[in-house]
């Protein structure tokens, strides 16, 4: 555990994750009580596997490409990929009563891991969540604009979830200011660390569109 906690430059992180355990272990309890007992929370110092990829699998009977609307693809968080780090962001299963976005969070992946807490595997990821801005799709593009989120002190506010919870892939595009230019330094590697807010790209096939509305 504390091997992975320095891995992530995250010293809070086994902090966090016996927070995800009493989660896990009391459903029907509200996040506010949760945090309001970290007594409570179970010990773990156990090893942990991390995990620098995950695959998504969802119906979109809408695609033609998918076979009978069975789509699979690979979310990724890795230190380096093709030379550069990589963290995809997703969609995440917050409430599925609300339909489209109202019931769907966006955020960024910054790893995949597992652990056995009484004899039980559970399957994690480590995110960083992202706010949406409003109550409804920008008016011109018709997407969503979400921002990450950040705490007082500035720094990114992260958490640990199930990957059950994992929705698919969300694809991000900039929300920069028409008359500003952007730099030609700007990739797909540092795009996330740029600029302050996107849109939820519904354009990006199918399934996105039929969903993110």
């Amino acid at each position: 555990m504390a091997k992975a906690a320095e891995q992530l430059r995250l010293p809070l992180f086994p902090f966090m994750v016996r927070h995800f355990l009493h989660q896990q272990l009391n459903r029907n309890s509200s996040s506010s009580e949760s945090e309001s007992r970290p007594a409570e929370y179970p010990n773990f110092d156990e090893k942990i596997k991390i995990f620098y990829s995950a695959i998504a699998t969802f119906r979109a009977p809408s695609d033609p490409s998918g076979i009978t609307g069975m789509h699979r693809e690979h979310i990724r968080a890795m230190p380096s990929w093709r030379g550069a780090p990589r963290f995809d962001c997703v969609l995440i299963n917050v409430d599925l009563r609300l339909p489209g976005m109202l019931g769907l969070e966006v955020a960024c992946i910054q790893t995949f891991f597992s652990l056995i807490y009484e004899l039980k595997v559970y399957q994690c990821a480590l995110i960083h969540w992202f706010s949406r801005l409003g109550t409804e799709p920008d008016q011109d593009t018709g997407m969503w604009v979400v921002e990450p989120d950040i705490d007082e002190d500035g720094d990114a506010n992260l958490a640990i979830i199930h990957v059950d919870a994992i929705f698919r892939a969300a694809h991000l595009l900039p929300a920069h200011q028409s008359n500003q230019f952007v730099s030609r330094e700007i990739t797909m590697h540092n795009l996330l660390d740029t600029f302050d807010k996107f849109y939820v790209n519904k354009y990006v096939d199918y399934h996105a569109f039929e969903v993110l509305f």
